[in-house]
């Protein structure tokens, strides 16, 4: 599993969010959810224009039941249930390693934790079921009583019988990279700890 290099300080290409109290470095070709339907207001979703991959940047419940080195597989394994994929054999933990906070721009976090993984699930509770791996970053902020959790869900292999398959592969566009992840994490700040309430 790759580790999230050191760049800390890269400010390129900002996109601000929840209204500008956190911001960090999207991918190229991210759409922006809430311009198309409602999202809920701890959450900032972005899609890829032209894959089924998607961002989700997600302001939690502290977990203070969890130890840190077990809440990242406490968090994916609570996404695996809303993705009703719970199951035996449909979904796996790759890998779990901490970020050291000198790679990170999210200074006040008393901890960070990429995780990786794979669901089977279904879109919009369809039959058909995709595998996707989920790379999960998670940001401690008991401070603020809140987990910043990131998902990056990018489909290994979709359904023909799924609504994901159509149009995928018809765009010459690049997909978004692990790289890609690992730089948004890395650029995470906090501008306003107002945000936490």
């Amino acid at each position: 599993m790759q580790t999230v290099k050191s760049n800390a300080g890269d400010d390129g290409d900002r996109h601000p969010l929840f209204g500008g109290a956190l911001s960090a470095v999207i991918p190229h070709s991210a759409k922006d959810v809430s311009e198309l339907r409602e999202i809920p207001d701890n959450q900032e979703v972005f899609v890829h224009c032209h894959t089924d991959q998607s961002l989700i940047v997600e302001l939690l419940d502290f977990q203070s039941q969890v130890d840190d080195q077990h809440a990242a597989k406490y968090h994916f394994e609570d996404i695996a249930g809303s993705n009703k994929a719970l199951d035996p054999g449909t979904f796996e933990v790759a890998g779990i390693e901490q970020l050291p906070k000198s790679e990170l721009a999210m200074s006040v976090c008393s901890t960070a934790w990429l995780l990786t993984g794979t669901q089977c699930v279904s879109k919009f509770n369809e039959e058909a079921k995709n595998q996707v791996t989920l790379h999960l970053g998670l940001f401690r902020l008991p401070q603020f009583t809140t987990d910043i959790l990131i998902t990056f869900n990018d489909p290994l292999s979709i359904s023909p019988a799924s609504s994901s398959a159509a149009g995928i592969g018809s765009y010459p566009t690049e997909p978004w990279t692990v790289q890609d992840f690992h730089r948004l994490l890395r650029s995470l700040k906090l501008h306003d700890p107002g945000l936490f309430g």
